[in-house]
């Protein structure tokens, strides 16, 4: 099993940046973490995904060039740092992750899911 703790959520300009944390602890080697996130009245949808190792990164076209996401070198701490911040950015943001490597997180593939933390990026 697996447990996904987020942080770092809050209010933020547009054009500001915030950096969310992701703590998992259970079974975390050789799995893949990421981001998703769900605006009200919206799907949710995938934002970014990163490999056991880090080597191998994934970003939804929205937020390429502005969001970057990492992992610690114990490999259960999942950072997403976002930059230029818009008013489409506000969501709630839900960790996430698979055994089924990065591609499969993008999927949805057995996920594992934290509690979700609010964003809101105020015009």
């Amino acid at each position: 099993q697996l447990q996904l703790v987020e942080s770092g959520g809050g209010l933020v300009q547009a054009g500001g940046s915030l950096r969310l944390s992701c703590a998992a602890s259970g079974r975390t080697f050789s799995v893949a973490m990421g981001w998703f996130r769900q605006a009200p009245g919206k799907e949710r949808e995938f934002v970014a995904a990163i490999s056991w190792a880090g080597g191998t990164t994934y970003f939804a076209d929205s937020v390429k060039g502005r969001f970057t996401i990492s992992r610690n070198n114990a490999g259960n701490t999942v950072y997403l740092q976002m930059n230029s911040l818009q008013p489409e950015d506000t969501a709630v943001y839900y960790c996430a992750a698979s055994f089924s490597g990065p591609s499969g997180l993008r999927a949805g593939e057995s996920a594992y899911w934290g509690q979700g933390t609010q964003v809101t990026v105020s015009s």
